[in-house]
Parts: structure tokens; C-alpha cells; sequence
């Protein structure tokens, strides 16, 4: 067994790879940027070295340092985790010319896999079957536009090199095709460095079915069973489960043989995963699934496996890259019950799920029966610009589907966070969805019926609970100050006098409002609200000197006006459009005096690898361009003003 390892990797994966380490009895080695400086997996940690600024292209992706960092700590190996330099056939080449063992397959299998056009040209040869589209060199947009002809719209334009939905586009009509391939290359060169594209027919009704693989680099591999990741947004996995809902025996067979011939061409050594496309119209079938990529790296989803397994990949990854072989035989590795998987983001669903930052104010992520939670952060954290805004993974393992569903759905009513918007309300939303619970949903899921999985607020009770915690202005014990608190206890702390408070001014996530409260028997009830107050569906929480309102994994803060120092009104005033994000202008689209109509793009920001467009709200004229490209700006900060619509009717 190797004696240390270094993870060059940061969060949740970081802090997952370390226990089992620790376990095994390896020294661990953390890497970490400026932003990083007091992150989890640096304290957990045996050893840490700082390895440069915030910019994961300034640190995190900059394999000579990664090695700097192993050699001075004298590090036998560098597991790479997932995202960052997993993928990176160049400095897999580097670890092993250091005398480093690199955590994962071989160069060369990386770089077989690593280009989907390769890769579907290779699994075509080793009879695996592959989506119909084009997979060539040529890159002339006009070209393109004319094999998604022949191949058919519905397409999808899919950046050659990466992953995570990112440079992938669909398209469904050839009025659309030149923008979103423009759009598509431009995203993939940021993430990638690398803008090429290929078209492949967009399968209607497609589940995502993917097959957990493991390999020795000898030309042994077997696979650990599937795990169906069809509940998507933006191509980006929502949720994960294992084994797939209504799959059949043979077609578990069909598809594992697959997956394992797919490893076996490349010589796979280590954790992969070999994803399908499956036609979803209908029940899964053997002749109904096509290969669309392998990644040739552990997968955020690897816990599901885990739990249906009962293996430990990671231990295995260790185990293999210190020369054993593979732990188990393919007729050893038993599938037992039913893991899914939600992951847990700061990103706010109610505005095009786009990545939300700051600190993260409270954070509750309590273990019950048959819940895992894969965390790399705690309260008081940051969520950083600069990386994937995943808070955790919530994983739920039950003996059937059924109860597993249940244990997640009931972890998400014990679950709250604050601080940054999440998506805990749609997860939950998500997860007692109909479709969900009768496991016949597709990848088109999200997207059919987001109104229903989105929107909605934190009521006027519980708001008036945290106005009343306000009021009191303590909680009932010292100790819970910055802790959770139940406001409707009996307690001196909150029997107010005097039957009502007329008019009582506060912000609520810094909107200025007026909330007329009662209070009877000691319980507030908004104004107008029958009843005596014991019916308040959420609870309200002290976090230093503010209070959330929190509710159906909804958050709120509230402020009492006289309590806030009063703000400078933004720049522009209500004729300033404002970035949706903290970000990166990439392209700025109008300037001053250009007539624009409503939708028309303004400008574009990226954050975290993904671009928003900013549009214009409403037909105008642009006054003023108040940024320029390559600058940073914050999230709210004004990025075009137009002209007040009193001036255009002058």
C-alpha cells in the first residue's frame, strides 16, 4: 500500500478522499488557492501546501505546482478526484515521469476517451454502439450546419474535449444553429481551452444511464452495476440513483458488457464511468441504449455505487495504484437496495439557476438513518466565484426505491441553509415530484415543469417569527446566539407587551417593507391572519446579529430598518440593469445610443465556467454601457442603463 497521498483537488471531493486515506493508514497531503486558505479539507488535512491565487487557472490547474507541492512533501502518489486535472493525460504523463503515481487510468487511456469524437470512432470499433452524428476534424460552421441537416434537428452541438454540460448546446431549429454553436464554442474554449465541436441527433424522451466501471490497467475490468442520472438541468446531473428504475436483467447485462468492453479497448486502469443515452419512450431495452463518453475519473455520483455495493472506490482507486488487483470478481459484486443521490448548490433556481456566492450564514446537514452527506464546507464558509458553487451531496439508501425516496424527502425538512440562494426548495420539490416517484421520468424533466418546481416564498407567519426574535432581541439561552432557536417556546423572551406593533418597517433580504404584527398569547401573527399563531410553518434562526426566516428550504433575512445603516442607491437607478451574478464580462454587446428591443443581448457575464447572457428587459435606448469586457463585477452591480422611458416619449 502507499504510505501518502496528495489530493489535488479541493470541497467535498477533498474531504471524501482524505477519510479513506486516513483509514487505510496514508499520510495526506492538501493543495489549496488564497480563497482556500481556511477550507475544510485544508484543516483535515496532515500536511497543506498553498499553491497560488484564487483562479483554479492560477492554482488548482497548474500541474507543475501540483507536483512542486508532492515532491517537497515527499507525496507517493496525487489523486486528481474529479474536475480540475482528473482528465489531464498531459500531467498523468508528468506524475509518472516525477516517479508519482497519478490516481487514476494511463495517459494514453485518458486521451483515447478524452476527445468524445475519438472516443465514439474507438467504441465503434470495439462494437459498441455509438449516437449517429458527426464526430470529425472539420470545423467549418457552415460544414456543421450541414450535417445537422442530414443528421436531423432536433441536435446536439457538444464541445469535443469536457464535460458537465459545459459548450453543449441543443437545437432544434437550422434558424438557431449559427448562435448556438458560436455560444457552444466559446464556453468549451473557457473551460477546456479548446472550442471544437461535434453534432449528434438529440434523442426525444433520453434517459441518462450510465455504468460504473473499474479496471486494473492490465486488461482485466469489471463493472459495479448503473446508476441513472436523468433527472437534468442545463445537461447537469440533479439527481442520481442506483440501481435505474426499471431496468431488466438483460438489459443490466447488455449494457454492463458494453461499459466493460468500452474499458477494455483503452486498457482501463482505475474508477470510470461509461454513459449511455437511452431511449426512454418506453421501458429499457438492450437494443436501446448508445454510448455517448466515458470519463476517465471517479464521477460526483461514485456515493450511490457505494451504497448499493458496499464497496469503497476510492479504497479501491488506492489499492489498484499501489499495484494490487482488482478487489473483486464481477459474479463477487452484489447489488443490495436502493441510493439516490440530490446535490446541494448555491445557485438560485428562481433566476435561471445561476450560481449565488457569499457566506454561508447557517448551514444544517444533520445525518439521520440511511443519510450520507459529502460536505467540503460548514457555517461560516465562503462561496467562492471562482469554483463550483456545490455546498454537499445528500445521498438516501434505503431496502427499496420507495424508502430511499422517503429518507431523502425527509432530509430535506431538516435541512437549511442561509447565507447564499440554494436549491433545497426545488431539490425537495424535485424529489415528491410525480414522475420522480413513479421513476418514468427523461432528461426533459426540469425543463417541462420548472414553474412547478420553482417559485414560492417564505410566508408572512414566518417572517413575522423572525420579526418577533428581532423585537426580543436575545434568544431564550446565551448559549444558542448563533444557533438554531424555536421562537414559539414558552419563554420571557418573547411575551411581548401590548396586543399589536402598528406599521413595523423591515427589510426582507434588504427589500424595505411594512409588516403590521399582533402577537397573542405571546406568538406574533402577521396582520390580517387567523388564527393564534401556531400554525407558523417555518422557523427562524440567529446567525450573529441577524435573523433568518426559514422555510420549505427557503431563506430569508430580516433586519429591523433602524437596525440597517441606510445604502447609497446603485448607480443608474431603476434604469440600470444589473449583472445576475458575481462574474466575468465576456462580451459587451451594445454601446451608448443603440435602440434595443426587449430580449435583445446587452452583454454576457461568466461565472464558474458558465456564460449568462444579460438581456434587455424592456425597448429602450441604451444611455450608458457601464462596464467594459474582461472586467470582474459583482452580483446586482449595473451593467447597462437605459434611457427612462419618460425621456423616449419626449
Amino acid at each position: 500500500m502507499l504510505d501518502s497521498v496528495l489530493i489535488a483537488n479541493r470541497g467535498e471531493i477533498a474531504c471524501r478522499i482524505i477519510k479513506t486515506a486516513r483509514r487505510l493508514g496514508l499520510r495526506t497531503i492538501a493543495v489549496y488557492s488564497d480563497a482556500d486558505r481556511q477550507a475544510l479539507h485544508v484543516r483535515m488535512a496532515d500536511e497543506a501546501v498553498h499553491i497560488g491565487p484564487a483562479p483554479s487557472a492560477e492554482s488548482y490547474l497548474v500541474g507543475e505546482r501540483i507536483l512542486a507541492a508532492a515532491k517537497v512533501t515527499g507525496a507517493a502518489a496525487i489523486h486528481p478526484g474529479y474536475g480540475f486535472l482528473s482528465e489531464n493525460a498531459d500531467f498523468a504523463e508528468a506524475c509518472a515521469k516525477a516517479g508519482i503515481v497519478f490516481i487514476g487510468p494511463s495517459a494514453n487511456a485518458i486521451r483515447a476517451m478524452g476527445l468524445k469524437d475519438g472516443a465514439k470512432t474507438l467504441m465503434e470499433g470495439a462494437g459498441v454502439p455509438v449516437v449517429p452524428g458527426y464526430h470529425g476534424e472539420k470545423q467549418d460552421p457552415e460544414f456543421l450546419k450541414r450535417k445537422a441537416y442530414e443528421i436531423g434537428y432536433p441536435v446536439l452541438i457538444k464541445a469535443v474535449a469536457g464535460g458537465g454540460g459545459k459548450g453543449m448546446r441543443r437545437v432544434d431549429k437550422a434558424i438557431d444553429f449559427e448562435a448556438a454553436l458560436a455560444s457552444a464554442r466559446r464556453e468549451a474554449q473557457s473551460a477546456f481551452g479548446d472550442p471544437r465541436v461535434l453534432i449528434e441527433k438529440f434523442i426525444l424522451n433520453p434517459r441518462h444511464v450510465e455504468i460504473q466501471v473499474f479496471g486494473d490497467g492490465k486488461g482485466e475490468a469489471v463493472h459495479l452495476f448503473e446508476r441513472d442520472c436523468s433527472a437534468q438541468r442545463r445537461h447537469q446531473k440533479v439527481l442520481e440513483e442506483a440501481p435505474a428504475p426499471g431496468m431488466s436483467a438483460e438489459t443490466r447485462a447488455a449494457m454492463g458488457a458494453a461499459a466493460v468492453a468500452a474499458a477494455k479497448a483503452v486498457n482501463y486502469g482505475g474508477a470510470g464511468t461509461v454513459e449511455f443515452i437511452a431511449d426512454g419512450s418506453g421501458p429499457l431495452r438492450p437494443d436501446g441504449f448508445w454510448f455517448m463518453e466515458m470519463n476517465t475519473r471517479l464521477q460526483v455520483e461514485h456515493p450511490v455505487t457505494e451504497l448499493v455495493t458496499g464497496v469503497d472506490l476510492v479504497e479501491w482507486q488506492l489499492r489498484v495504484a499501489s499495484g494490487e488487483g482488482l478487489p473483486l470478481a464481477q459474479e463477487e459484486i452484489r447489488l443490495a437496495g436502493h441510493a439516490i443521490e440530490a446535490r446541494l448548490y448555491a445557485e438560485d433556481p428562481d433566476n435561471g439557476f445561476l450560481p449565488s456566492t457569499g457566506r454561508l450564514e447557517l448551514l444544517m446537514l444533520p445525518e439521520g438513518e440511511g443519510i450520507r452527506i459529502d460536505t467540503g464546507v460548514e457555517a461560516g464558509a465562503e462561496v467562492s466565484p471562482h469554483y463550483d458553487p456545490m455546498i454537499a451531496k445528500v445521498i438516501a439508501h434505503g431496502a427499496t426505491r420507495e424508502e430511499a425516496l422517503e429518507r431523502l424527502s425527509r432530509q430535506f425538512g431538516v435541512t437549511w441553509v442561509a447565507g447564499p440562494k440554494s436549491n433545497l426548495a426545488f431539490l425537495a420539490a424535485l424529489v415528491d415530484h410525480p414522475e420522480v416517484r413513479a421513476g418514468g421520468f427523461d432528461t426533459g424533466l426540469v425543463d417541462r415543469d420548472l414553474d412547478g418546481l420553482t417559485g414560492g416564498a417564505v410566508s408572512e407567519a414566518t417572517i413575522a417569527a423572525a420579526v418577533a426574535t428581532l423585537v426580543a432581541g436575545h434568544t431564550p439561552h446565551e448559549e444558542a446566539a448563533t444557533g438554531w432557536i424555536d421562537p414559539f417556546a414558552e419563554n420571557d423572551a418573547f411575551q411581548l407587551s401590548g396586543p399589536r406593533v402598528s406599521g413595523l418597517k423591515v427589510t426582507v433580504d434588504g427589500q424595505m417593507r411594512d409588516l403590521p404584527v399582533r402577537w397573542r398569547d405571546g406568538q406574533p401573527v402577521p396582520d390580517g391572519q387567523e388564527g393564534d399563531g401556531a400554525d407558523i410553518p417555518g422557523i427562524a434562526a440567529w446567525s450573529g446579529d441577524a435573523v433568518w426566516a426559514l422555510e420549505g428550504g427557503r431563506a430569508v433575512k430580516v433586519a429591523l430598518v433602524d437596525q440597517l445603516a441606510r445604502t447609497v442607491e446603485a448607480e443608474g437607478g431603476k434604469a440600470a440593469i444589473p449583472a445576475p451574478m458575481h462574474g466575468k464580462v465576456i462580451a459587451v454587446s451594445v454601446a451608448a445610443g443603440d435602440a434595443v428591443e426587449r430580449g435583445d443581448r446587452l452583454a454576457v457575464v461568466e461565472a464558474m465556467k458558465m456564460e449568462h447572457a444579460i438581456t434587455a428587459p424592456r425597448d429602450g435606448i441604451v444611455e450608458a454601457v457601464l462596464v467594459a469586457e474582461g472586467a470582474q463585477v459583482d452580483q446586482g452591480a449595473p451593467v447597462v442603463r437605459l434611457r427612462e422611458e419618460a425621456e423616449e416619449g419626449a
